[in-house]
């Protein structure tokens, strides 16, 4: 159990038999009384997102998440399979498990897969990934105040705005915070 002061961004506890992390956090203390604590959390499952108050001393039951280092492997339209580094089997995740990381996977990249007991629940990704350019839009120089910049393709099929001087073949590295071009490689 732990106690609702200790309801950080990104920590996931259980409740009514779902496991929710925690997307944001405030402390409000009134005049009187006791100190309320308000979360807004992610259910890891099924992704809703809900809010809850709670009181101060209140405790929820903390989940315990096991780690793991894999090696995305391949997919096969449906799921997405991963190898675990060092027992080598191999967990797969849904597209819907897997959301907005998807654009950014490719074959034999290292991530961190979080397990709650045999389920797989979140996955890790780096922040900085490197990718091949398979198309680029050719860039119109005009009349704009910034640096020209080009619509482009991936191999993974990630579009993203890269400077006019990336080609076709270029690698380069892209922030999978924001989804835009770093530097080319």
């Amino acid at each position: 159990m732990i106690d609702v002061n200790d309801l950080r961004k990104g920590v996931v506890f259980e409740e009514d038999n779902n496991l929710y992390r925690v997307l944001d956090y405030s402390h409000n203390k009134s005049g009187r009384g006791k100190a309320s604590i308000r979360v807004k959390a992610r259910n890891v499952r099924t992704g809703s997102t809900i809010e809850k108050t709670f009181i101060s001393g209140d405790r929820v039951q903390d989940a315990d998440l096991d780690h793991h280092n894999v090696q995305y492997l391949y997919t096969d339209g449906e799921l997405y399979y991963f190898m675990d580094l060092e027992t080598y089997e191999q967990p797969a995740l849904t597209a819907k498990t897997l959301g907005d990381v998807i654009p950014y996977l490719k074959e034999g990249v290292e991530l961190k897969l979080t397990f709650y007991g045999t389920e797989p629940l979140d996955l890790e990704i780096p922040i900085n990934v490197e990718q091949r350019i398979d198309y680029v839009e050719k860039a119109v120089r005009g009349d704009t105040a910034t640096g020209v910049s080009a619509r482009a393709v991936t191999e993974t099929g990630l579009e993203v705005h890269v400077p006019a001087f990336v080609n076709i073949g270029d690698v380069i590295r892209i922030d999978t915070r924001t989804g835009t071009y770093v530097t080319r490689v």
